[in-house]
């Protein structure tokens, strides 16, 4: 883990700008979540709205939304590609984002342009980086 600022940034996943984060799997697919960065931001999470299974996404679409005592956020697509499963624990227990952001992933997406996509995404030092800037 890299600490940046009073976050967390876990190696071997790429970011968005947007604080979710993508983890390529050994099969080609890729797990997303939000950020730790993100977690906290928005505070104790009540709500978790899953994507469809079987839903087409662009890279940078609203993928679904997470609600928290303080706000409703979008978590958008950090690739394009299929929903191909969801994490029906978030619908009973929305706080293991809180608990532990980098366990709990929100869908597994089958990619349909992996590889030209990944180089608009960033590596966690430079994610680390960037949140020390804002």
């Amino acid at each position: 883990m890299i600490e940046a600022g009073e976050s967390k940034v876990k190696e071997g996943l790429y970011y968005t700008k947007d604080h979710e984060w993508a983890q390529i799997m050994e099969d080609g697919t890729v797990l997303v979540g939000i950020s730790d960065y993100a977690q906290k931001e928005l505070g104790d999470l009540a709500y978790v709205e899953l994507p469809e299974v079987g839903k087409e996404v662009s890279k940078g679409d609203v993928l679904c939304e997470v609600e928290s005592v303080k706000a409703v956020s979008e978590v958008y697509a950090p690739v394009s590609g299929e929903v191909i499963e969801v994490n029906e624990e978030l619908e009973e227990a929305p706080e293991k984002i809180n608990e532990d952001p980098y366990d709990a992933w929100i869908a597994k997406i089958k990619p349909s342009n992996l590889e030209e996509e990944l180089k608009d995404l960033m590596t966690a030092e430079k994610y680390a980086e960037y949140l020390e800037s804002l």
